[in-house]
């Protein structure tokens, strides 16, 4: 049975590598503040942005260093929306396909993200109100 308060986005850009990235974690924050509960599964590229060593960097093209070019990084995003979930009691929950995470040698990931596999897509999907895909094609 669904559950209407939850939805379910399977996203699969890297980070860094377009809007596209900007544009979901703004519909994961638009889903909390409306209330909903929020499950992510990250496959492909997408399992590096709850990577827990990226690190901010600087910009010699624009002669700015770590702290002036103040640069974001997904990892953060993901702790402040979780936060944001929590402070409203709503869940959120983060699972990051184990092949891809293997593929890419990002197994070092932030407190509250897991790893899992098809299996875990397909029971977010199964229990959430509705779910969205977001990919390359």
């Amino acid at each position: 049975m669904s559950d209407l308060k939850t939805l379910t986005f399977a996203f699969m850009d890297p980070p860094f590598e377009s809007e596209r990235t900007v544009t979901f974690f703004r519909l994961l924050d638009a889903a909390l503040e409306r209330g909903a509960s929020v499950r992510v599964f990250a496959y492909e590229g997408a399992v590096a942005l709850a990577f827990a060593r990226q690190a901010p960097h600087g910009n010699a093209v624009h002669g700015r260093d770590a702290a002036e070019e103040d640069h974001p990084l997904t990892r953060e995003w993901i702790r402040a929306l979780q936060e944001k979930a929590a402070a409203k009691e709503l869940g959120f929950e983060w699972i990051n396909c184990g092949l891809c995470v293997d593929e890419r040698g990002v197994n070092d990931v932030i407190d509250g993200c897991g790893r899992g596999g098809p299996p875990d897509l397909w029971r977010y999907a199964s229990d959430a109100f509705n779910t969205l895909t977001i990919g390359t094609r």
